[in-house]
């Protein structure tokens, strides 16, 4: 991805001034996530992507998940306009989302919905692969995902959005961005509504009819910087709004939808305690809502309220060593119509890490400790081995360990859905061998992993059971450089997702998958195309029944008319490409389970958006 300004990164990094520096300058590549705290990107042992809010507004995407796609190992899929997220072969709920540092997914579904996220509010998306879950604990055992939403700049920064496309979409958006050299704050607020398309196939009944989403948005940061040692600040971000959606188990005529929430709030103190010890404590509240009106079969609440702290600290033993050591801790508190067996539940946890980056060689290896109220005492570990070759090389061997600890609806659900309270949490092993190199402004990259996962939970026939073991062998590579005055970057992932019981592949994993961005800018114009190919999977666990692999081709074009007036034209899925992720059935009939009463849920076809976006010199 181009390279632009990190002003988030930096602000996480000790003992720099931030608000002294311009925030037009260019500043180095930074990483956050991989080690949490700000390091060089060429240091950090874990193979990621970072898309800056300059990659956001270049490739005009509108969520989050229609950014991931491009990552490689990453595959976006839904169901019925339920998305989800496969990181390396994993499921949705093995991959920890985070926003400015505070965890997003439902504790009860273990989903973490980006669809909902704004992304008008959006300075940064990291993407790291491989598990982190001797830093973060639960739920990293594919990557993490990682969300910092913007933050204020110097003087007085307006910024309004307008567009409007097919499916009947309105997107609105205003921001400001202000600040002094202590102190900045962004506010932002949106409204996007859609009427959207009929995601089922087989028009029946009441589900003849469009699936829209409104979403409204709400978002504040505040930084303050005190003195050359200690800053603070303040996150708010709340999504709220409806998602219409096609219901198999529907009969009744009507319109079946979730009115949702999707929040979270978080705060830091950071000080500089002496040459060499940075501390920083970070304390956090989220909420994630849902609501089913207007179904007979899926009616009723579900919310989970999450507080979280955390205390961090970050020594510099010495030019070339550094060691991080703190604490976790959060809390689930469960808010359901159906009564729960348990409806809340803790975890308290201990992690170090020390990383050493020498003339000739690099190492790092760190051990968290997690004491679950549910679940006892776990340990995870990871450990990484670097070596340069040269000054365009390197080579990383890596280890790592994750786990994943059962959601609430595994556990204690209604009994029609299976629960299983005896449920242990899933674990695993990652082995890995990087490569990366830079040639003549060329930047390559390409991992090789194994990841063995062990008791994953999935259904057992009568209820939720630890029925299975995983191996997934992977590849993947990325290549970024200007081509014939075009910036271009490309994404490969092979995966090979087995479950080592039956032999057969994991439902929904596309073995192979591939996305090509090419970018120009023309003086005042720019313009730009993506290529997104998938091969075909499997739908259902016994390999049954498999989606036919598929490719979609995107178009963007920019115009810079004034210095304040930017228009933006975009089509996705320009040869409107008809696919399917997942497929679904009717429950009735003396033939309900017959493959012919299977149909594919119905996937975006080719649409249009217009945007202009004004940013007043004030």
């Amino acid at each position: 991805m181009k390279l632009s300004r990190l002003a988030l990164a930096v602000a996480l990094l000790p003992g720099v001034q931030v608000f002294a520096a311009d925030a037009e300058q260019e500043l180095p590549s930074m990483l956050i996530t991989s080690a949490r705290q700000a390091e060089p990107r060429a240091q950090a042992t874990a193979a990621n992507t970072v898309f800056t809010r300059a990659d956001i507004e270049r490739l005009q995407a509108r969520n989050v998940p229609e950014l991931l796609r491009r990552v490689p190992g990453v595959q976006v899929s839904s169901a019925g306009g339920l998305p989800s997220l496969s990181l390396r072969g994993t499921g949705t709920a093995q991959t920890l989302v985070l926003v400015d540092g505070q965890r997003i997914a439902s504790a009860t579904s273990g989903f973490a919905r980006l669809d909902y996220l704004a992304i008008d509010n959006i300075e940064r998306v990291e993407g790291i692969r491989g598990p982190r879950s001797s830093l973060y604990g639960a739920d990293a055992i594919g990557g993490v995902i990682q969300i910092f939403t913007r933050r204020g700049k110097p003087g007085i920064n307006p910024e309004v959005r307008l567009a409007a496309g097919s499916d009947q979409t309105f997107q609105r958006s205003l921001s400001l961005a202000a600040g002094t050299e202590q102190t900045r704050i962004h506010l932002g607020a949106s409204l996007d509504e859609r009427d959207g398309f009929d995601i089922t196939r087989d028009n029946r009944g009441a589900d003849q009819d469009n699936d829209g989403q409104r979403n409204k948005a709400l978002h504040l940061k505040l930084d303050h910087q005190f003195d050359a040692d200690w800053k603070a600040g303040l996150s708010l971000n709340d999504q709220r709004g409806k998602n219409e959606y096609d219901d198999a188990y529907e009969f009744a005529p009507g319109t079946p939808q979730d009115e949702f929430r999707v929040s979270s709030y978080s705060g830091y103190l950071d000080g500089q305690l002496s040459d060499v010890w940075n501390s920083r404590l970070e304390l956090g509240r989220s909420f994630d809502r849902n609501r089913a009106v207007g179904s007979n079969y899926n009616d009723g609440l579900l919310e989970t309220t999450r507080h979280s702290a955390a205390w961090i600290n970050r020594l510099q033993l010495s030019e070339r060593q550094q060691l991080s050591v703190g604490s976790d801790w959060y809390e689930d508190r469960l808010d359901a119509t159906t009564a729960y067996q348990e409806d809340s539940r803790d975890n308290l946890a201990f992690f170090a890490q020390h990383s050493f980056q020498g003339e000739h060689f690099g190492t790092e290896l760190g051990l968290r400790h997690d004491d679950n109220q549910q679940f006892g005492s776990h340990n995870s570990w990871n450990a990484a081995f670097s070596l340069p070759v040269g000054q365009s090389q390197r080579w990383i061997l890596s280890y790592g360990e994750g786990f994943r600890a059962p959601t609430f609806t595994d556990l204690y659900a209604p009994p029609a859905w299976g629960p299983n309270p005896d449920l242990k949490p899933e674990t695993s092993k990652t082995y890995e061998l990087q490569w990366r190199g830079e040639f003549d402004e060329t930047q390559l990259e390409a991992s090789l992993y194994r990841t063995d996962v062990e008791d994953m939970i999935a259904w057992g026939g009568t209820r939720m059971e630890n029925v299975s073991q995983a191996r997934i062998n992977g590849f993947e590579a990325s290549a970024a450089r200007e081509l014939l005055g075009w910036q271009a970057s490309l994404g490969v992932s092979i995966i090979d997702p087995r479950d080592r019981d039956s032999g057969h592949t994991l439902a929904r994993r596309a073995k192979r998958t591939l996305s090509i961005d090419l970018d120009r800018t023309f003086g005042a114009l720019s313009a730009g195309a993506g290529w997104h190919v998938s091969s075909a999977r499997y739908d259902t666990i016994a390999n049954t029944r498999e989606l036919s692999g598929y490719g979609v081709f995107d178009l963007r074009a920019a115009w810079q008319s004034h210095p304040e007036l930017r228009w933006e034209a975009k089509v996705n899925n320009l040869f409107d490409r008809d696919y399917a992720l997942a497929t679904y059935n009717r429950p009735d009939g003396a033939n309900w389970w017959d493959p012919s009463q299977n149909y594919g849920y119905h996937e975006a076809a080719r649409t249009l958006l217009f945007a202009v976006t004004w940013t007043p010199s004030l």
